[in-house]
Formats: structure tokens, sequence, C-alpha cells
């Protein structure tokens, strides 16, 4: 399969990569800072880079790199500092994913793309009605006032959800749900839930982003996987970190 990987720089986007090309898989990779990829995948005719940032593409352009993707992995995130939290663009995952999609029904490829979102579980699946305590709620109300990336995560989702929906002739999605994530360095025993077993904002499990790779590429090549968790949001835990 060719897939499209955007935030392809970012931590869980090199990870990502790494397993789609384990898997014998054909890669675009759109990043802003193709100095942070490995040297090695330069020369590697598997992977194609693209010195870019997604939204400063033309429809035109955005329309040319999607074409011939079977598959599209969103790992974009804004930067933890002061400029990647409350600088422009705020609504990048949002307008990426927007665009993306408009993409690819444009060209109305002659089978459904997948489409593949990371997210968060500090973002509820508003489908399965989540509960969550009252705490939490104020908690997360403050996040939206305070944190424009948090809005920007459940905006795209939120898109994903209403706008694509679970009938759209061309696109077919999954938002996949991590929560706090760490670094390792091999693929460990991880666990998949329809919706979060633990509080994100008080009780926090760990997931690794190799671990969100691993997820994400399994979910791209294996059907039988795609067809269990497509239309749904999956929260991803570390198996350690429910101990």
């Amino acid at each position: 399969m060719t897939i499209l990987v955007a935030g392809a720089s970012g931590a869980t986007g090199r990870q990502l990569i790494q397993q789609l090309l384990i898997q014998g898989h054909n890669v675009k990779a759109v990043a802003r800072s193709p100095e942070k990829l490995p040297e090695s995948w330069k020369s590697n005719e598997h992977i194609e880079i693209i010195s870019a940032s997604l939204l400063d593409l033309s429809d035109k352009e955005m329309m040319e790199l999607t074409l011939g993707c079977q598959a599209i992995a969103s790992c974009l995130g804004h930067n933890l500092n002061l400029k990647g939290i409350y600088g422009q663009p705020r609504k990048l995952v949002t307008d990426a994913t927007r665009r993306l999609c408009n993409a690819i029904e444009t060209n109305k490829p002659d089978s459904p793309i997948k489409f593949v979102l990371m997210n968060t579980t500090g973002n509820r699946n508003v489908d399965l009605n989540e509960p969550i305590s009252f705490a939490q709620k104020c908690v997360i109300g403050l996040l939206r006032l305070l944190l424009p990336p948090h809005v920007d995560n459940e905006k795209a989702a939120d898109y994903l959800r209403t706008q694509i929906g679970k009938n759209n002739q061309f696109i077919e999605w999954a938002v996949v749900r991590p929560d706090s994530l760490i670094d390792e360095d091999k693929i460990t025993n991880y666990e998949i839930h329809p919706s979060p077993i633990r509080s994100a904002i008080f009780n926090a499990g760990k997931t690794s982003r190799i671990n969100v790779g691993h997820f994400m590429t399994s979910l791209i090549g294996d059907n039988d996987l795609w067809n269990k968790w497509k239309g749904q949001m999956p929260v991803i835990y570390n198996k350690s970190s429910l101990n």
C-alpha cells in the first residue's frame, strides 16, 4: 500500500513511518522539519519525503498529494511551547483533516481511502456518551478555554464523525486515542478499548509512541482489524500502565 503520513517529523510520526516501512508499505512523508527525519530514509526507495507545511499547499497540490494513496495517517500536533500552543495555525489538525478529506472526495477514488487520525483520551467520543466525573468536566472546560490545541483535537475528530460520517463513499476513518505519550525503544504489549477505562485527567495511563505507530500500521494493513474499529475512536494503553 501507499500511505500518506502528515506530521512525519513529529515524535509519533517517525515511529509510525518506521513501522509502515517494516511492514513493506510505501510512504509519502509530509514534514515541516525534514531535517528531523533519519538520514537513511532519504535514500530509501520506499519513502518519498515532501518538505512542506501541509496547510501551505494549494487545493490542487493537496489533490496530487493524496492521489494514489490507499490510506492517510495524521500525526499532526502542536509544539508544546508558547508559539505552538497559542500561535497560528490554531486549527492545524482540524484544517489539515478537512482539506485532506476534501482532496480525497475531489479525486473520487474507486475504493474508500482509510483515514487514521491520532488524537487524545482527553477527547470524548460523543457517539458513545462516555461518562466522566464532574471534576473532569470542569478541567476539560478549562482546557477548552486556555489551550487551543485541545479544542483543535476535538474539532478534528468531530469533523470525521459528523461531516464525513460512517457512510461516506470515498473515506473510512478511525480516530486513535493514546493516553499520556512516552518514548520507548521497543514495541510492548498494549490494549485497545472502545472508550477510556481510566480518567485521562486524574488517573491517566501511558502509551508509548512506538505502540501507537504499531497499532496505526496494523489498522491500515489488517482489514479485519480495520473493520472492527472503523468509524470509532479506539483508546490505546500500554498494558504495563494498567497494572
